[in-house]
């Protein structure tokens, strides 16, 4: 399986302090905010990422992360010339995907818990159809809203509706087999005029190949659409990893536990951070004191 971190938009919602840089670039606390989906994807088992975002973005993330290899990983880069919707995000990424399953998360979509690995790696292991994620929350009427059967079969999804049918809502990640890029090719634009991740999961839905996953208790979905919800987001980062001691998507951390960059390696990025706290992390980790 491959993965596509889309991290595009404008970030009005954040003006002005995303008037000349990408939203995914800000700090949330102690890491830049696109460090958090690429976590998930490296939890997931996936190393070859397509990274999607504009024009004016685009090379703020390749000097953020390069070509992914001091991770472990294969990254790629691709624009989005304007904001046309999620599903474009597959027909953009056509060549990239090839005949491969795909995940896609949005850039700015934070995710923590235990029970996030375990769900991930299950999620990667598709082959037929598509699964997508429920998060339990009690007022879900200005989200996408999930229904769905005892076996998890999807029922309905409906965006923003007056009279949800539950109270799980689906964020930015979704799972996807080969033939999304097809549907995304067929999809036409809504009102909005873009091609809406909904009317992708749609299609699954009529032809019974969606699946949810629930996220259980414990498991915190963070928004960083607004100032004060960015600033909601670092705390509560900072919160748990004053608490626990643990760091949380240290992306540096994760490459060397799956394995992909030796304890040599993961020094070697530690040193030019030492005099911070997230270097002196990396360091304890390297020499088995975490």
């Amino acid at each position: 399986m491959k993965g596509i971190i889309l991290a595009g938009g404008t970030g009005s919602r954040l003006y002005p302090i995303t008037r000349s840089i990408s939203k995914q670039i800000l700090p949330v606390y102690d890491k830049p905010m696109i460090y958090y989906p690429l976590s998930v994807l490296m939890l997931a088992g996936i190393r070859e990422i397509l990274i999607i975002s504009t024009e004016r973005d685009i090379g703020a993330f390749r000097d953020l992360l390069g070509d992914g290899r001091w991770l472990g990983l294969e990254l790629s880069y691709r624009v989005q010339s304007a904001p046309r919707g999620i599903a474009e995000a597959f027909i953009i990424g056509e060549d990239f995907i090839g005949g491969e399953s795909v995940c896609l998360i949005l850039g700015d979509n934070i995710f923590y818990g235990g029970g996030i690995s375990i769900g991930v790696k299950e999620a990667a292991q598709l082959k037929d159809g598509a699964v997508i994620f429920g998060y339990y929350t009690p007022n879900p009427e200005g989200l996408g809203v999930v229904e769905f059967d005892e076996e998890h079969n999807v029922v309905s999804i409906e965006e923003k509706p007056e009279h949800p049918k539950s109270n799980y809502v689906v964020p930015g990640l979704y799972f996807y087999d080969n033939d999304v890029v097809s549907i995304a090719k067929s999809v036409r634009p809504s009102q909005r005029g873009e091609l809406e991740i909904t009317s992708v999961n749609n299609e699954y839905l009529r032809r019974g190949k969606l699946k949810v996953k629930l996220f259980g208790r414990g498991l915190a979905w963070l928004d960083t659409g607004t100032h004060e919800n960015l600033l909601a987001a670092a705390n509560f980062v900072q919160i748990v990893q004053s608490r626990q001691g643990l760091y949380i998507s240290c992306v540096e951390e994760i490459a060397y536990r799956m394995g992909y960059i030796t304890a040599d390696d993961l020094m070697k990025l530690a040193q030019p951070m030492l005099k911070t706290d997230y270097g002196q992390y990396l360091k304890r980790v390297a020499v088995g004191e975490i």
